[in-house]
């Protein structure tokens, strides 16, 4: 059975575009800053380039520039 969470994981994955929003990198997709501050908020995940300081905290809005 599908999810409509599975709808938006694709709508979303559909709409990236590679060397603008994100590079590979060993398989692994890698989040441009400009993307991260597009989306406004950290993700909480670890990303190298994220924005926000205090880094990887989930939620926080306060950018480093």
């Amino acid at each position: 059975m599908k999810h409509a969470e599975d709808d938006r994981f694709i709508r979303f994955n559909n709409q990236l575009k590679e060397g603008e929003d994100y590079y590979m990198e060993n398989g692994y997709r890698v989040m441009k800053s400009e993307f991260l501050i597009r989306r406004g908020y950290c993700c909480g995940n670890g990303c190298r380039h994220c924005p926000y300081m205090p880094r990887h905290l989930k939620g926080n809005r306060t950018r480093t520039d």
